[in-house]
């Protein structure tokens, strides 16, 4: 048996699979998060722990025999969080998360430097985890002066584990320190912002060994001796693992909090100005190539919040068969923007309203906005030099037909909805987990799922997606040019 471990923004997910890849069985736990202040988005590290703990027991209150027979766990996290640790390992203030923006100063500091996006291939967004240190460094210095390593709350998470100061090459790349190219630290960015790499975990593939769990966790949990912890990923490698996208040409877009349209690269291709994000894969000798929205299922959520009706009751009041935009644009810049703006203090907007404008027609305009959101992407991802002729749809929001309807509409491509099972970011941590503990070959364990059914293009209505995607475009430099 193999177990996968995501921790994610909202949940810390657990999943067993045995050694032929089947689900045997599930456990989650509930996160929160909290927004002291406007822009920020903070987690404590010690919930993550106990998340675990509750969703491990869940699986073993289920399937303790089948828990008992674990070899290998494999690791997913959020990426980008700024988890600092003391030289006690001790927690020195809770995590900054991706979705924090506190540190767009610091982060346009940083990115005025050319050796970043040289290195990086990348730039410094003020989710990634270099500009928040830089931000506790100006801001917080009694707790800077004290760092010991900087983490990332998967790499956290492992400590716990295995009592390892180790990170992989995906999650790293999302910290604006690692030489992409290379996958390694790079002195030069760390000294940019105070630090040495003596400070930073060390570095594996994804696939590699990486530390043994601790004799304590292991008799707790009902597990055996030397149960190998492999290097992991972040979460969106993770998925990718999970849904064998890690060939050239592969690609999948996920509708979760965030959203993501997801490539796979044989060769590390970046283009750091159009604000695709390329990163390694969990894989070795594979990179990747990221558009990245702040605000996919979290701007149908919030939607929910302000009508009072739940997403799915939203969704369901569209039916599944796709309508023409009606002329309201919502822009879901609702914690600012990454692909392919860049811009940290943006955000959101219905424009076009009207008496007519029900809750249905709101609701269509947010579906939209997102949609035009990953267009955004898909057209940052060309001009990278990515060719892309499908996707596959994971993530919550992809039980919206509409919603992929509208996707497939607004890329002028089919989107393949795979086959029953969960092949997100748990199911790729635990594929991880197995090659670490078997040596199995990666690209004979992370093979695609079958899928089940494939969702073409309107063609009647591309026209007018066009149209209405234009407009979208149109927008953007209108609310910046008013502040925001």
């Amino acid at each position: 048996m193999y177990l996968g471990l995501d921790l994610g923004t909202s949940s810390v997910k657990a999943m067993l699979i045995d050694g032929d890849q089947r689900v045997v069985g599930v456990g989650h736990a509930a996160l929160t998060v909290q927004r002291p202040h406007p822009g920020w988005s903070e987690q404590a590290p010690g919930d993550w722990l106990t998340a675990t703990e509750e969703a491990v027991a869940a699986l073993k209150a289920a399937h303790s025999k089948e828990l008992a027979a674990v070899k290998g766990i494999g690791l997913s996290g959020h990426m980008h969080g700024a988890t600092l640790i003391d030289a006690a390992d001790q927690v020195l203030r809770p995590c900054i998360l991706w979705n924090d923006t506190r540190s767009h100063a610091e982060a346009a500091s940083l990115d005025a430097d050319p050796r970043f996006r040289a290195l990086t291939g990348n730039i410094v967004f003020p989710g990634f985890t270099a500009p928040k240190v830089a931000w506790v460094k100006n801001n917080e210095p009694d707790v800077f002066v004290r760092v010991h390593k900087v983490l990332l709350p998967k790499d956290f998470l492992r400590l716990w584990l295995t009592g390892e100061y180790l990170s992989d090459m995906s999650d790293s790349a999302g910290t604006s320190w690692l030489d992409t190219g290379k996958r390694a630290w790079s002195p030069a960015l760390l000294e940019a912002t105070g630090l040495t790499v003596e400070q930073m975990p060390g570095l594996v593939e994804g696939t590699d060994r990486a530390g043994t769990l601790r004799a304590e966790l292991a008799a707790k949990w009902g597990l055996g001796a030397d149960v190998v912890v492999a290097g992991g990923a972040g979460d969106n490698a993770a998925s990718a693992c999970g849904m064998g996208t890690v060939a050239e040409g592969q690609a999948f877009v996920s509708l979760g909090t965030s959203g993501v349209l997801f490539a796979a690269n044989a060769s590390y291709l970046p283009k750091p100005e159009s604000a695709v994000h390329a990163f390694c894969h969990a894989l070795p000798k594979t990179w990747h190539q990221m558009g990245v929205i702040l605000s996919a299922t979290d701007a149908l959520n919030w939607h929910s919040g302000v009508t009072g009706k739940s997403a799915g009751d939203l969704t369901a009041e569209l039916g599944d068969t796709l309508k023409a935009p009606s002329g309201v644009t919502f822009l879901p810049y609702l914690s600012g923007e990454r692909t392919p703006h860049n811009d940290a203090k943006i955000r959101g907007a219905f424009i076009g309203l009207g008496h007519e404008s029900y809750r249905a027609v709101l609701t269509q305009a947010v579906l939209e906005g997102v949609t035009f959101a990953i267009r955004d992407s898909l057209e940052a991802l060309k001009s990278a030099g990515t060719k892309i002729n499908r996707v596959t749809a994971i993530g919550g929001g992809s039980r919206s037909r509409y919603w992929l309807s509208s996707i497939a509409t607004a890329l002028d491509m089919p989107v393949d909805i795979p086959a029953d099972g969960d092949f997100g970011a748990a199911f790729g941590a635990a594929r991880l987990g197995l090659i670490a503990a078997t040596g199995a070959d990666p690209l004979s364990v992370c093979t695609a799922p079958k899928t089940a059914e494939t969702v073409e293009p309107v063609k009647a209505l591309t026209g007018a997606y066009e149209t209405a995607y234009g407009r979208y475009r149109a927008l953007y430099p209108a609310i910046r040019s008013l502040g925001g």
